[in-house]
């Protein structure tokens, strides 16, 4: 079957997806069995991908809208409708807050309090906290040819002000900014009446905007309005051009932060006046400016809700179990030689490749360590531990992609750390982004050089590992290992990676070997066999794949998605994708894990990866597929990872012909609905009883 050759299918716009995702997120701020902390945190989320959603997706939008040019499937077009829909989602988001959220924290004796509902006692309060925490890092700055508009910081927040009187010149310049320094908390507790309970806060814009006037001396604030800005910040680099690239992007992180303006947040109340003027100041049309009837960034509600001491309004701790096909105390290295260890994250804890990792460096017989780095985290437990294998005299290589998107300054540190110690760090290949997660270690046994691996579909990040569903893959596997250290010598060597044994390698053979699997089902469908495919990922956005998924239904194999987020093919559309069924889980926690299973008659594949289905991850990454061959291995993942899900009936949405999402939901005895949740019941298998 040749995919370029096929008839198009008609795709699903990306973008429209992106937020149609968010949507479904936003739907656990909706639900009144979610704790109430928990629902202002998804609210925090939701604002939080959205702000990612303006500085790495938009730009090109803007561009054609404001040129008139179309750019690929791009238009001006596009750019309405997309600002259309975001301007629905963040409505949505704000009923919520104000109708719902706020009213319900209240009742529990919790109250984000206005001026205008402050008693005496509060406002003296308030007025004190200003005058010594506030104002002296504040800087107002009135607007005048020698004093133009200053720059505004990507997402920072923001006063305008329109004044009357005359200043200390006698000139009548009536703008001024006021830029509010990060360093402010968001969120301050206040009193509150005598023997009350209630916890009362002050937001940080309502603390300024409440003492505007005494910023301003001999002048009358008329209007005025925060604002916050968000922009461009996908950090371009040509690494054909730099010599170096880590100091390149260190450059490119100190400019970040002004990018171009792509979306302008004002309050409800804000004049058109000043709307107008700053429009014009960050050249942005009409549609791009947001009104908000609340704060302007709702991503700080997360301080609110770490200032709360009120478990009973939060999720209840989990705490993961210690892998079950691991003992406590036992060697790493004695467990793999009976075995590959799946571990399921984060049902069952990262603590263990973490002891996994502590053993290699401890151990005297271990000569050598090779760890990719992508997104570990500021703290960087595990390049902490490189760091001290390097001291104890063990070789030491660390791939670290510098280039993962707004973690790049946390890469950076990483690198440099790890070379004033002596470890080797390379950066990849350039052009292209190292994704894949692995580690490798070098034992010497009995006079024989033997290899230890841990490979995985997610992070070397202990923050995230707490809430990522994940698998991560120990193995000793003579012919898996092997194949792991020609990709480390190729990433090191940039030599031409050589014919492996078992693993898939993106650029290289990822995106043909998922294509030669789609159509070895076609075949199988053909003769009369059983032609199943099952899917596991992020994202599908890759056209070829997409379109070589929508031939195979048409051929009458079985197809059944779970994709937390983008999803560009269309399902049950008729004559298109009659076979094609799509799925999203939207958990507390957030689907990570990438699981692909090909069934051809009796014949059946199962795959783990570092890739989801995107363009980028095929070829424009350095990814990693490995094969689960062990019988026991393959039940559990195919009963954690795709059964359970696709049997969910709480957390799953079904992707309808046109686009959109429907909740899935069974009935059960008595017409109550009889619900099924995945991650709750993995949740009750694995826990620690501790």
């Amino acid at each position: 079957m040749s995919v370029n050759s096929a008839p198009k299918t008609p795709f699903l716009d990306r973008d429209q997806s992106i937020l149609a995702f968010n949507e479904r997120v936003l739907d656990w701020a909706r639900r009144p069995e979610v704790p109430l902390l928990e629902r202002l945190r998804y609210l925090a989320i939701v604002s939080s991908n959205l702000d990612e959603f303006f500085e790495v997706r938009f730009a090109p939008h803007l561009a054609a809208f404001q040129t008139n040019e179309q750019r690929g499937a791009i238009t001006a077009q596009t750019y309405r409708e997309v600002s259309a829909k975001v301007h629905d989602l963040v409505a949505q988001q704000y009923a919520i807050y104000n109708d719902e959220v706020l009213p319900a924290l209240e009742k529990r004796g919790i109250k984000v309090v206005a001026h205008g509902e402050r008693n005496t006692h509060q406002r003296r309060w308030v007025k004190e906290h200003f005058l010594q925490e506030v104002q002296p890092l504040l800087l107002p700055i009135g607007l005048d040819p020698s004093h133009p508009f200053p720059q505004v910081a990507n997402k920072s927040l923001n006063f305008i002000v329109r004044l009357t009187g005359r200043d200390a010149f006698g000139r009548e310049n009536e703008i001024a900014i006021v830029k509010v320094p990060r360093a402010l908390p968001r969120y301050v507790r206040i009193p509150g009446a005598r023997g009350s309970k209630q916890a009362n806060f002050a937001s940080i814009s309502s603390i300024i905007r409440s003492h505007l006037n005494d910023l301003f001396p001999g002048r009358t604030v008329t209007e005025f309005s925060q604002f916050r800005v968000t922009r461009h910040s996908d950090l371009a680099v040509d690494e054909e051009e730099v010599k170096n690239l880590r100091t390149a992007l260190r450059l490119g992180l100190q400019q970040r932060h002004y990018g171009q303006a792509l979306r302008l947040e004002v309050s409800a109340g804000c004049s058109e006046f000043l709307s107008d003027f700053l429009l014009q100041q960050f050249a942005l049309p009409p549609q791009s400016l947001f009104r908000v009837p609340g704060p302007v960034n709702l991503v700080r509600l997360n301080q609110l809700i770490d200032l709360l001491d009120a478990p009973n309004l939060r999720f209840e701790r989990y705490l993961p179990g210690w892998p079950v096909q691991l003992t406590p105390g036992q060697s790493f290295f004695e467990r793999l030689k009976q075995g590959d260890v799946l571990i399921h994250q984060p049902y069952e804890s990262f603590d263990a490749v973490l002891a996994f990792l502590r053993e290699a460096v401890e151990d005297p017989h271990v000569l050598a360590i090779k760890q990719t780095i992508y997104r570990t985290g500021a703290k960087g437990e595990m390049a902490d531990l490189l760091r001290e294998a390097v001291r104890r005299g063990k070789e030491v290589t660390a791939v670290v992609e510098l280039k993962a998107r707004f973690d790049e300054e946390a890469n950076i540190n990483h690198a440099e750390r790890l070379e004033s110690v002596g470890a080797q760090v390379v950066y990849g290949i350039v052009g292209l982004k190292t994704h894949a997660k692995m580690l490798l270690v070098t034992r010497r046994e009995d006079g024989q050089i033997r290899r230890y691996a841990h490979v995985s579909t997610g992070n070397y990040n202990p923050g995230t590992a707490k809430l990522y569903t994940d698998l991560s893959y120990l193995t000793a596997d003579e012919a898996l290992t092997a194949d792991l250290d020609q990709v480390f010598l190729h990433l090191a060597s940039q030599n031409r990676l050589p014919k492996l044994n078992q693993a898939m390698i993106a650029p290289f053979h990822l995106h043909k070997g998922m294509l030669d699997r789609i159509d070895a089902t076609v075949a199988a469908a053909k003769q009369g066999q059983e032609a199943r495919i099952i899917l596991k990922m992020n994202a599908l956005t890759d056209e070829p794949l997409a379109r070589a998924l929508a031939l195979a239904s048409q051929q009458g194999v079985q197809i059944d998605i779970l994709v937390r987020g983008a999803c560009i093919l269309p399902a049950g559309v008729p004559g298109y994708t009659d076979n094609v069924h799509v799925r999203s889980i939207i958990g507390r926690l957030l689907e990570h894990s990438r699981v692909f299973c090909f069934r051809m008659g009796q014949h059946e594949e199962l795959w783990l990866s570092s890739a989801d289905w995107m363009n980028r991850n095929m070829l424009r990454r350095i990814e990693l597929a490995w094969p689960v061959t062990d019988p026991a291995l393959r039940h559990r993942v195919m009963e954690e990872c795709i059964h359970q899900y696709l049997q969910d009936t709480r957390d799953a949405w079904r992707l309808q012909p046109d686009g959109t999402y429907a909740k899935v939901g069974t009935v059960g005895a008595k017409g109550k609905p009889a619900l099924h949740s995945a991650q709750s019941t993995l949740m009750g298998r694995y826990g620690s009883k501790a």
